[in-house]
């Protein structure tokens, strides 16, 4: 069996919260699931690639190919349900260009949308897509 792809994202980031939501809503079969950077598995992720530690806002594991910032935001648009796919389009700018953009937005995404002190809880609605 394929394991459904794990979306890593920053637990605290409202932004990244909202993000989340959002997937969820556009992602009525469940196709994705969803783990804290900050949790067990984003850490048992960081021991053993090292290199990401510097990645601190959505990592994309499917398949496993692990995909960063910009690329892996269009791969979750690509597999997501009606205007949001759209996005996928986006994989046409050079991944340079993305990036900077993406970075911006990242490295800001406190001062613009703020931070939680603990990471979100699930609702028991969306919990099993949750991992610990």
């Amino acid at each position: 069996m394929v394991e459904k792809p794990i979306i890593l994202f920053d637990g605290v980031c409202n932004f990244c919260n909202s993000a989340v939501q959002f997937i969820i809503k556009h992602d009525p079969n469940g196709y994705f699931r969803f783990a804290a950077i900050q949790s067990a598995y984003g850490e048992e992720l960081f021991e053993l690639n090292p290199e990401l530690r510097s990645i601190d806002s959505i990592i994309l594991v499917e398949n496993g190919k692990i995909k960063t910032e910009s690329s892996a935001v269009l791969h979750i648009a690509k597999n997501l349900h009606g205007w949001p796919k759209l996005g996928y389009i986006l994989i046409l700018i050079p991944t340079p260009i993305r990036n900077f953009f993406y970075k911006l937005i990242a490295k800001n995404r406190y001062k613009f949308f703020g931070k939680n002190e603990s990471c979100m809880i699930p609702t028991k609605e969306i919990r099993e897509r949750f991992l610990s």
